[in-house]
């Protein structure tokens, strides 16, 4: 399937909230195959291209894994680009399982986002209060992550930053991710923590 191909702006059939992606459920990352199933079964509907309104840390932890940080307004942060997707309650119930919600890996809050400049097309959404909720590092370990990332932001995740991303099946499995998360806050930094 091509990268845009099924990113037309259908409506679920019922519409649970809109999701703000900004790391691998994005287009032409490692998580979006779940987003093209959830498409297929009228779960999910791509809305827009977008950009959050304030500034949120962007970092990647173990692994590559992108985390976005509820720290609106943090110095070196940037407002952070990403896909904003129509989600129906099912869909949402197997994004929650992808994230870790239950486990404490990641918990799913409100986020403001306005379209980029080259896609208006989801300003309706947003405007009318379009419930938009992102999927935000735990709380339990966000500042240690920023502290630990050097209170560094990203405000895409690209290729670039993506490169050295491991996937949840390739990674070790005699820990489990809060445990690899822990590992890694409390490490010290290198230049490019590929070894993570």
């Amino acid at each position: 399937m091509g990268v845009d191909e099924g990113r037309e702006n259908h409506r679920p059939a019922s519409v649970a909230t809109h999701i703000f992606t900004y790391g691998t459920l994005k287009t032409g990352f490692s998580n979006h195959g779940l987003i093209q199933d959830l498409m297929r079964s009228g779960d999910v509907a791509f809305r827009c291209n977008c950009r959050t309104v304030e500034p949120h840390p962007l970092v990647c932890g173990p692994y590559r894994v992108p985390f976005l940080l509820n720290l609106p307004g943090a110095a070196g942060a940037d407002r952070v680009s990403g896909e904003l997707y129509a989600v129906s309650a099912r869909g949402l119930a197997r994004l929650d399982e992808l994230e870790g919600t239950e486990r404490g890996h990641y918990e799913r809050l409100p986020i403001k986002v306005e379209p980029t400049a080259e896609d208006g097309g989801g300003e309706e959404i947003i405007a009318c209060g379009g419930g938009v909720e992102a999927y935000f590092a735990e709380k339990s370990y966000a500042i240690e992550m920023w502290e630990r990332c050097g209170k560094r932001g990203y405000w895409v995740y690209g290729e670039k930053e993506a490169r050295g991303y491991v996937k949840r099946k390739d990674r070790p499995q005699d820990l489990s991710f809060l445990e690899q998360i822990e590992q890694f806050v409390s490490s010290s930094s290198s230049s490019d923590d590929d070894e993570f």
